[in-house]
């Protein structure tokens, strides 16, 4: 079962990169109290990466996803779709998740990561 641990009001997860690949595929998240993770919102932060906002459906109690920032692999690949025409799909969540333009950024919508300038 994964523990949380407090950080200010809201709690981080243990177990990210398992939590990650959960939230990735949109499987339901098991809660540290029981019950699940409903996804709230992403929180884009100023190093690139974002955070994802969770609360659990049993507690209330809401918990923080780190989602690490964009690889450049990730980066050459939404480059590529780009240069090639094509409307770049998310890389971590697949076909069915389009990436939006947010100013000069094709950002993904549910994971708050930009790859790359539009």
């Amino acid at each position: 079962m994964n523990k949380g641990r407090a950080v200010g009001e809201v709690l981080q997860l243990d177990n990210e990169k398992q939590l990650l690949k959960q939230y990735y595929a949109r499987l339901r998240i098991p809660s540290p109290n029981g019950g699940v993770l409903m996804f709230l919102g992403v929180r884009p932060d100023a190093d690139g990466s974002a955070t994802a906002i969770l609360e659990c459906s049993v507690s209330s109690l809401r918990y923080d996803l780190k989602i690490p920032k964009a690889s450049r692999s990730e980066r050459k690949a939404v480059k590529e779709a780009v240069a090639a025409g094509r409307d770049p799909d998310c890389p971590r969540h697949g076909p069915g998740e389009m990436l939006v333009r947010a100013g000069p950024e094709l950002v993904c919508r549910s994971c708050g990561i930009s790859y790359g300038r539009a």
